[in-house]
């Protein structure tokens, strides 16, 4: 009798994992976390932010002010460095972006959630560590951004029929070897050319692979440029400039960059498509974005 009841139980057991199994699979993961908001200025924000993330193993790789009252600050460390070393183009991966946002009174930081961003550039890990140091050092009040997607769809994601996967990317340009390539896109970006400035570079350990994050101002383009765009897809109460900046991947002998409906929607994946506040008010943005880009990756606009 005694075995039939251990046999039960060890049954019972197992349906309630592979339960719960089956529970945090479904687990709709959102783009952003707000680490805090109250009281403050931007600039005390960030200096906190910056001494709480060094506290917690971060490097800081850059920052910048995309438009006033806004600061982004990117970070790394060696989880996200060591993970995208294992995926293709894994490098798009290799940062994470922390906002410092006024709205009215009120400061808001957050960041971008390690595990959304590891599941949709398709990671060979969640991040897990690096999530844990995020908040650790900056806090953590609700995941937001979106409804939530679980993990199996944001590894396939894609905003409607006909539209860019992550595996999609835009070829800007190509060079004779990956340290050519470096080297023009350096230039590039020192230059400003196509509008387009650096505000970080994180190379990925063990491959030839390097991920820089831009800023992107162009007064006679304002589909390219932050701002703008910013200024119509960012509408809600909590803010999400955490999206920025934009990515290059110089990944062996080329130059790539996520498609703009892809990268702008994998961000706000909840984003309609006309009206007011959507897609349809930046119609021009992803070629935009792409020719800047292109500019800036060594090929003619």
């Amino acid at each position: 009798m005694n075995s039939v009841l251990q046999h039960l139980v060890r049954v019972t057991l197992a349906l309630i994992l592979s339960a719960g199994a089956a529970l945090a699979d479904d687990t709709l993961l959102k783009p952003f976390v707000l680490a805090s908001k109250g009281a403050g200025s931007v600039a005390d924000k960030v200096a906190a932010a910056n001494g709480a993330l060094l506290a917690n193993g971060f490097t800081v790789v850059g920052s910048y002010s995309p438009y006033p009252d806004t600061t982004i600050v990117v970070v790394t460390n060696d989880e996200m460095k060591n993970t995208a070393a294992k995926s293709a183009l894994g490098g798009f991966g290799a940062a994470q972006r922390i906002s410092v946002t006024k709205v009215r009174d009120e400061v808001q930081v957050s960041y971008t959630n390690p595990a959304y961003m590891a599941n949709g550039y398709r990671m060979s890990g969640e991040l897990p560590n690096t999530a844990a140091k995020l908040q650790a050092a900056l806090g953590k009040l609700e995941e937001f951004g979106a409804e939530g997607l679980s993990a199996a769809k944001l590894r396939k994601y894609h905003y409607m029929f006909g539209m860019e996967y992550f595996d999609e990317p835009s070829t800007l340009a190509e060079f004779g070897s990956h340290e050519e390539a470096l080297k023009a896109v350096e230039a590039n970006l020192a230059a400003g050319k196509g509008g387009v400035t650096k505000v970080y570079r994180v190379d990925v350990p063990g491959k030839k692979e390097s991920v820089f994050g831009v800023a992107m101002k162009n007064a006679e383009n304002k589909y390219m440029d932050d701002q703008y765009i910013m200024s119509v897809i960012d509408f809600k109460e909590v803010r999400s400039a955490a999206h920025l900046p934009y990515e290059m991947l110089v990944s062996g002998n080329k130059v790539l960059a996520l498609y703009a409906r892809f990268r702008i929607a994998l961000d706000f994946p909840d984003l309609k498509m006309a009206g007011q506040n959507s897609f349809m008010k930046i119609m021009e943005s992803p070629e935009a974005i792409r020719k800047a880009l292109a500019a800036a990756g060594g090929s003619e606009p």
